[in-house]
């Protein structure tokens, strides 16, 4: 018997879907500034980093490159 036996792993869908944009560290940055400061202006930064992931993989995609 497995220490997780009887316990199902709970998948989030965003959170696969941005594992295959190969954004989800960029997520994650948006998430723990947002959670730091309680203000989503205060993380252009990330936010702008992570939009620039997420265009970069749209490019890919639409070059039928990922």
């Amino acid at each position: 018997m497995t220490p997780t036996h009887g316990k199902q792993e709970i998948t989030d869908p965003v959170e696969e879907m941005l594992k295959k944009t190969g954004c989800v560290d960029h997520h994650y940055k948006v998430q723990e500034c947002i959670a730091e400061t309680q203000d989503w202006r205060k993380c252009q930064e990330q936010v702008s980093s992570f939009k620039k992931c997420m265009l970069e993989y749209e490019r890919k995609k639409k070059q039928g490159l990922v």
